[in-house]
């Protein structure tokens, strides 16, 4: 009898265990069926945004050139909206001005960064050296003005001929904000370059430099410029740093000493209260936006063209 007892509660509890499994695995298997939806969803919602964003600025761009004339716009010489001028060129240029003396100041700062990091550094360091460098992009980027309105335009002016806002201490400024960007993405390019390569330079009697300079840069070329080009659209899009330091004087010129009015800058400017909601002006500033994310696109843009076709795959 006991013995009995004993073999049906064995039966029960491996029953039990057999239908547990089975709500285990089928539990499993409704996880798995709703995960791919939920991961959908998630890259669906970068999308929508994206699409969002692009579908407003294009509305309101719309309304803005149905008063003003798009060649007018894009070829005009003078911008003061206030005014009833709508040449978009000063913004334009003052922009380019901006990027070019930021990308000649964080290009040869940030290579060289990270080719010491990849090639010249210790673990112990690079784990120092890095996240020390990488505390640049953390720095919010109002504070980043102030210091090119109160420290560095008064430094530039013992050597230059500046007035107070100026194109010069922004560029080099927003250059300092984007050298982590160039120096980690580079420094992550030129790890993923196999030590095959290095060591066989070496043993060949190559210096450690001449390894870095004409075996690794050319064999990370695609990581090192695609980082360059994101910092570049990083450099476009860049508000405060240009809204403090740079001034708000539009202007068709390339001379870094004066002051200089960008595509962002003005965003700030026009998105204040003295603006008329539904006025030309408040369309304005759509227009301008489209401008800014049409160039901030093309820089995307490039980055992927230029990874895809110089990648290197060992």
């Amino acid at each position: 009898m006991g013995k009995a007892l004993q073999t049906e509660e064995k039966n029960i509890n491996v029953q039990q265990l057999i239908q547990q499994k089975k709500q285990k695995r089928n539990m499993s298997q409704t996880i798995e069926k709703i995960i791919p939806f939920l991961l959908l969803a998630c890259a669906a919602v970068s999308v929508l945004t994206t699409v969002g964003i692009l579908f407003t600025l294009l509305r309101e761009s719309i309304t803005f050139f149905t008063d003003v004339n798009i060649f007018d716009f894009y070829t005009g010489t003078k911008w003061s909206p206030w005014s009833n001028h709508f040449g978009v060129l000063p913004l334009i240029t003052g922009t380019l001005l901006i990027t070019v003396i930021a990308i000649l100041v964080a290009v040869p700062l940030g290579l060289m960064s990270a080719i010491f990091l990849s090639e010249y550094a210790s673990d112990r360091v690079r784990r120092i050296v890095k996240p020390t460098l990488e505390v640049l992009a953390g720095i919010p980027t109002v504070v980043y003005g102030y210091f090119a309105l109160t420290f560095v335009t008064p430094v530039l002016q013992n050597f230059f001929d500046l007035v107070i806002f100026n194109a010069l201490s922004a560029g080099i400024v927003v250059g300092i904000m984007i050298i982590p960007m160039i120096a980690s993405l580079s420094e992550d390019a030129m790890n993923a370059v196999p030590n095959s390569l290095r060591e066989g330079a070496l043993a060949m009697g190559a210096t450690r430099f001449e390894v870095a300079v004409k075996v690794v840069l050319p064999a990370a070329f695609s990581g090192i410029v695609a980082s360059i080009v994101l910092a570049i659209s990083r450099a476009i899009g860049e508000t405060m740093i240009v809204t403090i330091a740079a001034g708000a004087s539009p202007a068709l010129t390339f001379d870094p000493t004066r002051s200089i009015e960008t595509l962002t800058a003005f965003i700030v400017q026009g998105a204040t209260g003295d603006t008329t909601f539904g006025s030309t002006i408040y369309y304005s500033i759509y227009a301008v936006g489209v401008t800014l994310f049409v160039f901030t696109l093309g820089m995307n843009l490039l980055s992927q063209w230029v990874s895809r076709k110089f990648k290197e795959d060992y």
